[in-house]
């Protein structure tokens, strides 16, 4: 039995951690932004991640080898945890040209085929949540009756619950079309754009599960690696190092490291459901596991750190 906090995922009702893996960093070659990691590396994360009592793993088609990786090390303990995944990724479709990223596509044609690669690659008959990559704006959907195409794979038994990947300008859309069981969405305490509209999808009855609670809360750039990364990402993270300073939280930590800190500040959204939190490293996972463990910021410490952020803007 799990001693990590948990949470009902809005309307699905999954028991889920509070706590989630994120299986970006498990996508395999290197490259420009992803470090290499072998297989024996992923194999053990994968499952420490469970059997530190993690139940709910995000992946996508677009992560490289992480969904194939799923299937090899975990898929014979499938009863242990939630998959969420994503559709929309470019399935048997010409490759971009070369330094150009793969446009996604939301045609009823190749949402079928991610789901069902997915379901190949992970060695399951079922995904429990897939989510439309890429945030794509509902015109799209509608155009494409991509909705409906989940809705026969649902029918069919395939996945169980509709997801979106979302952020502005498109979420508050999303969230008044109203067939959506959970939504991905990115917060941290230095990337707070969205946090009104996490309460609004809970309050809509959907699920929450949040990106980049720790990545993209840390506050000093130089602790990442920014090398080959295009200017504005390297002035985003330039960004956000000057408002942590600016904000001065250092005596609210109370001996927590930085990454303890953000990570207990996302959890205590008031109506976050879980926070997905990827690494390769079974070190960080464990430091991870330990401050989730902590739960929630205190709330006199929660209300000052808000209250500091918000006077940096």
């Amino acid at each position: 039995m799990s001693d990590l906090p948990t949470a009902t995922l809005g309307r699905t009702n999954l028991e889920i951690t509070k706590l989630g893996y994120g299986a970006m960093e498990l996508r395999g070659g290197g490259g420009r932004r992803a470090r290499t990691v072998d297989d024996d590396t992923a194999g053990q994360v994968l499952n420490a991640v469970l059997d530190a009592g993690i139940n709910f793993i995000d992946t996508s088609p677009d992560y490289g080898l992480a969904e194939e990786r799923i299937g090899k090390f975990i898929s014979h303990r499938r009863d242990e945890f939630f998959l969420a995944s994503k559709c929309g990724c470019p399935i048997n479709l010409a490759p971009p040209a070369e330094g150009q990223r793969p446009a996604h596509v939301f045609t009823r044609e190749n949402i079928r085929a991610g789901v069902e690669q997915s379901l190949e690659r992970m060695k399951t008959d079922h995904l429990d949540l897939v989510q439309f990559h890429a945030n794509p704006a509902r015109s799209v959907l509608e155009e494409n009756e991509s909705v409906e195409e989940l809705n026969a794979l649902q029918s069919e038994g395939k996945i169980r619950f509709l997801g979106m990947s979302g952020t502005l300008p498109h979420l508050p859309d999303h969230i008044a079309m109203g067939v959506f069981d959970a939504f991905q969405i990115p917060y941290s305490a230095l990337e707070r754009e969205h946090e009104q509209l996490i309460t609004d999808a809970a309050n809509a009855g959907s699920g929450t599960i949040i990106r980049g609670g720790v990545a993209r809360g840390m506050p000093a750039a130089e602790n990442l690696d920014l090398s080959g990364l295009p200017d504005r990402f390297r002035e985003m993270y330039e960004q956000r190092r000057r408002r942590w300073e600016g904000a001065n939280l250092d005596d609210l930590m109370e001996g927590m490291s930085a990454m303890e800190f953000t990570l207990r500040f996302t959890l205590s959204h008031p109506h976050m459901s879980t926070t997905i939190v990827g690494t390769a490293n079974s070190e960080h996972l464990a430091g991870n596991v330990d401050a989730a463990r902590k739960g929630p910021l205190p709330d006199d410490i929660y209300q000052e750190a808000l209250r500091r952020l918000d006077s940096v803007g």
